[in-house]
């Protein structure tokens, strides 16, 4: 693999999306490693309006779905929230937790898009690049792309197609349920990060990696508010 990707996350606007556009370049969609041992999750969570953010990633087996690392990581963030520049304000803490884990999945789902992006750089893309790391990412909204409908059925899925790119797919995850967006980030493909996805559900809406990652870093949120009295 090549050297990680390293540049600097200080950016204005139109500089961080120069540098998006750049980075495109570099995206690799190619099948998942084989076999895929540990499965990862990576989510942030902030309160509202504020720029502290916590980030967890925890790493399971892929076979059990059993997890075998959990790292959290708390800091305050500068880049400001613009829509489809999200990885610039939030992949710095996640690579704050990376760098704490003892040991690196194999495949990692971000919560949020890899390349169902405008630009083609969701965060999990953007993610897989600064790591050189195969992501996919599981985001709960559409940011660009057609989709037909997806069938009532657990398990449904629908192409998001640009044209005649296929950039990921809808899928219904239960009965019930509005679709999750699966999408590869980079070192993966749509058919492969879909197959990962269905593989890690266990009957809830979110695949177990990044369901788990969820429930980690807000109960760590959490801990970290003042009491009364404090």
């Amino acid at each position: 693999m090549a050297d990680p990707l390293e540049h600097s996350w200080q950016l204005s606007p139109q500089d961080a999306v120069d540098l998006q556009r750049k980075l495109r370049q570099r995206i690799e969609l190619r099948a998942a490693p084989n076999p895929i041992r540990l499965i990862g999750g990576a989510d942030i969570s902030f309160n509202l309006y504020s720029d502290v953010f916590y980030a967890g990633i925890v790493v399971l087996d892929y076979e059990s779905l059993e997890v075998v690392e959990t790292v959290l990581y708390k800091e305050t963030v500068t880049f400001p929230y613009i829509p489809g520049l999200l990885s610039f304000r939030e992949i710095p803490t996640l690579l704050k937790a990376w760098e704490k884990l003892e040991r690196k999945p194999d495949v990692t789902i971000v919560d949020g898009h890899g390349i169902a992006h405008p630009r083609r750089m969701g965060i999990a893309t953007h993610f897989g690049l600064v790591t050189d790391s195969p992501t996919l990412g599981c985001a709960k909204k559409v940011l660009t792309g057609r989709i037909a409908e997806v069938g009532k059925e657990a398990g449904s899925v629908s192409p998001i197609m640009d044209k005649n790119e296929l950039l990921g797919y809808a899928m219904r995850s239960r009965l019930r349920s509005n679709p999750v967006y699966i999408s590869p980030g980079h070192l993966t493909d749509p058919d492969g990060a879909l197959a990962i996805a269905r593989h890690c559900l266990r009957g809830y809406k979110l695949p177990e990696p990044t369901r788990l990652a969820h429930e980690a870093v807000n109960t760590f949120r959490r801990s970290q508010l003042p009491t009364d009295g404090e």
